[in-house]
């Protein structure tokens, strides 16, 4: 009982940690309406893996529709998960997330297999310390490798490597500096989109090749 008591304050540490806005356990219990959500999978979790199917589902709609973030109690998730906002978040049924995640609102971790292949692991892997930024849409069985940042709105359909940032639709990896610290919605205005620098690239050529043709006539 001691350890599941110090188990749920640790919970609410990560979330004024991780939270600016937040600044008190008591705070952090009352608003955090991704706790609520992580508490209401807790427990629809604990019931489907004891076969009781149809009440975890009952009690995993009742959150979905107090705290407006949808997780299936069949998916697997570690300590200390930290949802922000959350509104709108959807996370399926095999889904796994490590320990340590954070997710902003309106992620989806989906399922992408066909209606003939509902069978075996459908949706993502976010393995430990994986940031996803809002609006993000992580789809299929892949795999989100450790300390790797989701760039909000991102869509990524492919494996994405530890330590790395993507960014953008279809999601491609960023020009970002490797580090395992804590980054808000896994992205800011210093990583550089790596299409972006080509087109910049390419844009001065054209004006080179421009102002030589000019030159010449």
């Amino acid at each position: 009982m001691k350890t599941n008591f110090k188990n749920f304050l640790q919970e609410l540490d990560v979330i004024i940690a991780r939270d600016p806005a937040t600044t008190s356990r008591t705070e952090a219990f009352l608003c955090s309406s991704g706790f609520h959500a992580i508490l209401f999978y807790r427990l629809a979790h604990i019931l489907w893996t004891k076969n009781w199917c149809l009440t975890a589902r009952i009690i995993s709609q009742f959150g979905r529709f107090l705290t407006g973030v949808e997780i299936h109690p069949g998916a697997t998730i570690g300590k200390h998960f930290f949802i922000d906002h959350g509104m709108g978040t959807v996370i399926g049924e095999t889904s796994i997330i490590g320990d340590n995640v954070t997710m902003y609102h309106g992620v989806t971790l989906g399922g992408t297999k066909s209606f003939e292949g509902l069978k075996g692991k459908r949706h993502p892997t976010l393995e430990d310390n994986v940031i996803v930024g809002s609006g993000a849409q992580i789809l299929g069985p892949i795999t989100v490798g450790k300390n790797a940042k989701i760039g909000a709105n991102a869509t990524v359909v492919k494996d994405v490597a530890p330590n790395s940032t993507v960014v953008g639709v279809a999601a491609h990896k960023a020009d970002a500096a490797k580090t395992t610290s804590f980054q808000p919605y896994g992205i800011n205005s210093k990583v550089q989109d790596p299409y972006d620098k080509r087109i910049e690239e390419l844009e001065k050529q054209i004006k080179e090749l421009e102002k030589k043709l000019k030159n010449s006539k």
